[in-house]
């Protein structure tokens, strides 16, 4: 079978466990901490800043950051020291920064 046992990248451990051989997604952004990172959020908006911290429920503290409001009228660059973001706004998060920065 094509997704069968011979070809699962699933690997059961003598404890039992299941090594999946990926990351969590908390331990990704913890691995981010000190990173530039690029966030888009739910509706108009995009972030680029540095992680500084973050909680269980993705809220998170960035400094450095740029917000790009893409609004009807044009799109709108502010420039904030830092920031604390509410993780419910998040939509997706890329390590490293906006690709054109």
């Amino acid at each position: 079978a094509l997704f069968g046992a011979e070809t699962s990248s699933h690997h059961k451990m003598s404890d039992g466990k299941t090594n999946m051989s990926q990351l969590l997604p908390l331990e990704l952004i913890d691995k981010c901490i000190g990173s530039k990172i690029w966030i888009v959020m739910k509706g108009d908006k995009e972030l680029v800043g540095t992680l500084r911290g973050f909680d269980a429920y993705v809220n998170m503290v960035l400094d450095d950051v740029t917000e790009y409001d893409f609004a009807p009228e044009g799109k709108k660059v502010t420039k904030l020291d830092s920031i604390l973001l509410n993780g419910n706004n998040v939509s997706i998060m890329v390590p490293g920064g906006k690709p054109n920065e």
